[in-house]
């Protein structure tokens, strides 16, 4: 079992329970993009140390964030630029339209003085046409988020930037909505990992290209880099190691390893990250648990007929769905277990010891009376009781829709032609799973044992066995969930079939010659 690294008092929240299990923090409304995107963040800002841990392993990370405050406004805060180039005005008057437009809307953090971009574009219909370049591959550019939290795609260093709430007299605060700290915790998982320096160098390598043509333009608008005003400090990760921390680094070296460009592999790097993201805060609450069993996460390959892997698959979803508020009973619970807890008992003052001991472990109850109820008369049991209580509506508000706002967001899980949310991968997961696992081409069997093995996924008869001997479905069902699957990476161009009994997933970034049965 990995060494749990002690944590640091976290001032911004009443209790940790939540951030003893899993860190602080993982957070529902931070899906796997915009994990990735700050991840890209503290990468950034470390690249003379990239994915090398700062002190001893399980220490901090130090980063600076750029806020890039011109780029972001000129794409998803400037409406009017569009109109303003399609209109018959001579390029002079359509810079001196645009810049007192743009000027009636700037926060004046360095973006009162935009003149600069004369000087860029040889044209205002050019300035145009970059802006709408780059928002057109942005991310959510047609979400109705505030404009502050919009992200250019990462196309190099001049593009990257955290998210940030700027109110109307231009005063900015990183809220912690949508870079709520999980990408740090992904910076800190791969600072843990065995390959994590190789892996700190590759990225540096080909994602911080500052001549990259896409990256030129970015920073022809943005101008100078911005950067927050102090360098900050990473949350917190429980762990020292953890097996999903590698297996998180061996897919991101496995998929840059691809004959793709950049660009394309961040698709697939971002939903194998949410994959197993999501697989840690699973595998996380099911030992804290008590429960050291592999998680199992049972696909339906969607087809037409209802059977019962479609039923056992939603059942799959709705066991793993209640692992987490399982994990944050126990854990609280677990107090009661504590030596020290149960030597507290021939204490002079046992409750008072026993609360001591609570506020060392969970940060609570308050010394000073911060929630304004007094704790002072309450036994150990009743605190116990009712930090169990609090932690768990807490949970409920944000980590515990966690399972349900990832699964979705990768595409593992759906609601199509059921009632019930169900694990159904869509295609990109799949080739996602793909580019990820198959360095050339494998047998579709050695395929499933991998993918069940690395991610816990039961599509057929052999990684269903347990189904199988617990009388809970039929080989042949499973095996026909295993035949849809081949059927659908056939139609994708992912699987080669040479015989009825021989096919073989192959991946299209890595094809070689003929194989042979």
């Amino acid at each position: 079992m990995s060494a749990i690294i002690k944590r640091p008092e976290i001032k911004s929240v009443d209790f940790c329970v939540d951030e003893n299990i899993w860190g602080h923090r993982l957070y529902d409304e931070q899906l796997p993009h915009l994990t990735v995107l700050e991840f890209l963040g503290v990468l950034g800002s470390n690249l003379d140390r990239p994915l090398r841990p700062h002190q001893e392993l399980g220490g901090p990370v130090m980063f600076k964030p750029q806020r890039q405050i011109r780029l972001r406004g000129l794409l998803f805060n400037n409406p009017y630029v569009e109109s303003i180039a399609e209109s018959a005005a001579s390029d002079e008057e359509k810079w001196k339209q645009w810049l007192e437009r743009f000027g009636l809307g700037a926060t004046g953090n360095g973006d009162e003085d935009m003149t600069y971009l004369r000087r860029s574009f040889t044209s205002f219909d050019d300035f145009a046409k970059a802006i709408e370049l780059l928002r057109s591959s942005s991310f959510e550019s047609r979400s109705n988020k505030r404009w502050s939290s919009k992200f250019a795609f990462p196309f190099g260093p001049d593009a990257l930037y955290e998210d940030l709430a700027i109110d109307s007299r231009g005063r900015m605060s990183n809220d912690r909505r949508f870079f709520a700290r999980t990408g740090e915790l992904l910076y800190l998982m791969l600072t843990r990992a065995k390959r994590g320096a190789e892996l700190g160098d590759t990225l540096a390598k080909r994602l911080f290209d500052h001549e990259a043509p896409m990256n030129r333009l970015a920073k022809a608008l943005q101008g100078s880099p911005q950067h927050a005003d102090e360098p900050r400090q990473s949350g917190y990760l429980p762990e020292a190691t953890n097996v999903r921390f590698d297996q998180i680094c061996e897919d991101w070296l496995s998929i840059l390893a691809k004959d793709m460009p950049i660009y394309d592999a961040l698709e697939h790097l971002i939903a194998i990250t949410g994959l197993n993201m999501l697989l840690y805060f699973l595998e996380r609450a099911k030992r804290v648990a008590g429960d050291d069993k592999p998680v199992e996460v049972v696909c339906e390959i969607v087809s037409k007929e209802r059977t019962k892997v479609r039923a056992l698959s939603g059942d799959s979803y709705q066991f793993n769905q209640g692992l987490p508020a399982k994990a944050v009973r126990a854990h609280v619970e677990s107090i009661r277990l504590d030596a020290e807890w149960v030597a507290a008992a021939s204490a002079e003052f046992p409750e008072a010891e026993r609360m001591k001991l609570m506020r060392d472990r969970f940060q609570w109850p308050p010394a000073d009376g911060g929630d304004d109820e007094d704790y002072t008369d309450k036994s150990s049991d009743e605190l116990v009781a009712k930090l169990a209580e609090n932690a768990l509506a807490r949970h409920e508000q944000h980590v515990g829709k966690i399972h349900v706002s990832w699964s979705r967001a990768i595409g593992l899980s759906s609601r199509r032609l059921s009632r019930r949310t169900r694990y159904a991968p869509n295609d990109r997961l799949l080739k996602s799973i793909v580019v990820s696992i198959v360095d050339d081409r494998m047998q579709l069997d050695e395929f499933l044992a991998e993918a069940k093995r690395r991610y816990g996924l039961v599509i057929g008869d052999a990684e269903g066995s347990r189904l199988v001997d617990a009388k809970l479905v039929d080989q042949e069902e499973l095996s026909e969930n295993r035949d849809n699957l081949e059927a659908r990476l056939v139609g994708l161009g992912l699987v080669r079939r040479l015989s009825d009994s021989c096919s073989f997933v192959e991946n299209p970034f890595a094809f070689q010659g003929e194989a042979a049965c």
